[in-house]
């Protein structure tokens, strides 16, 4: 079993950036994620990285202003978000596959989940 943990998170103003992290990213695993839940809603992937070929894929609010990336040599799952603003609040929770499918960009692609570091951006 494997335990993935965030930290990063934490309250910003409009404009600011912060730089999320998820360990182990381990190279066994297929494909990794970040989704964004907020109260009330579902879960909804914001990102996600082919392990390996560090191919990457955006959704909605993430593209163009964010960026996922894999610290190959120490294992660590990145998510850097430049421009924050209100509506990005939220928990940001870490996910990984440990077969390709095609549900990359869904929570049914994922076994592994991380308990999430919470991102509340002020006006």
């Amino acid at each position: 079993q494997v335990q993935l943990k965030e930290s990063g998170g934490g309250s910003v103003q409009a404009g600011e950036s912060l730089r999320l992290s998820c360990t182990p990213a381990l190279s066994t695993f297929k494909y990794m994620g970040w989704f964004r839940q907020a109260p009330g809603e579902e879960r909804k992937a914001v990102a996600a990285l082919v392990i390996g070929s560090d191919v990457t894929s955006y959704l909605g609010r993430a593209e163009g202003r964010w960026t996922i990336s894999r610290d190959h040599a120490r294992n660590i799952l990145h998510l850097q978000m430049n421009n924050l603003q209100p509506g990005d609040t939220g928990n940001y929770i870490c996910a990984a596959a440990i077969r390709f499918g095609e549900a990359f960009l869904e929570a049914r692609g994922y076994y592994y989940w991380g308990q999430g570091t919470q991102v509340t951006v002020s006006s």
